[in-house]
């Protein structure tokens, strides 16, 4: 059982090692290995504690999901799409990351259900995500979650290995 609230400051470290570890589990055969490897929690952290200080004008909500015993398992960031093809009125679930060793646990499906509650509060009509095209257990979870492909995709490049997103979407409830 987890309890899903706002990121504090505090989170920044490991929400870092989530992230990474999290990048490690997913892409793994997906994007070159030496980019994984170089991948480093505490510059993330340092990265992210900037980001989060400052938030860029995103007006973007970050959530985490811990345990009974306070220990923070998955982190998830959300807010306006940023897509120039999409009108106003679209959110955008920026990252949804589980510490590895508790996917499946109803973790990841708890931040996914606060973040289409919260979408939807803020007003948002629908939400939409990115996904690598290669990443079969993502595209299943989100699926599951009420998401389809919406026929966008972009391609990307991480040190010179392709790497194709497809965009998923959902329509949000009115509230």
């Amino acid at each position: 059982m987890v309890r899903i609230r706002t990121m504090t400051e505090d989170d920044v470290d490991a929400v870092a090692e989530i992230r990474v570890g999290g990048w490690r589990t997913a892409y793994a055969g997906l994007v070159p290995q030496g980019r994984l490897d170089a991948m480093d929690a505490a510059e993330d952290a340092a990265r992210h504690r900037r980001f989060f200080r400052q938030d860029g004008g995103l007006q973007q909500v970050n959530l985490v999901a811990e345990t009974a015993g306070g220990d923070v398992v998955g982190w998830a960031c959300y807010g306006p799409c940023r897509d120039a093809d999409v009108t106003g009125g679209n959110g955008e679930l920026y990252a949804l990351y589980v510490r590895p060793d508790l996917i499946g646990t109803g973790a990841g499906r708890a931040l996914c259900a606060a973040v289409i509650e919260g979408a939807a509060a803020r007003g948002f009509h629908r939400l939409l995500l990115w996904v690598l095209e290669g990443n079969h257990r993502a595209r299943a979870f989100y699926a599951r979650a009420g998401f389809a492909p919406d026929g966008a995709g972009r391609p990307d490049d991480i040190d010179g290995t392709p790497v194709p997103e497809v965009r998923y979407a959902m329509p949000l409830p009115v509230t």
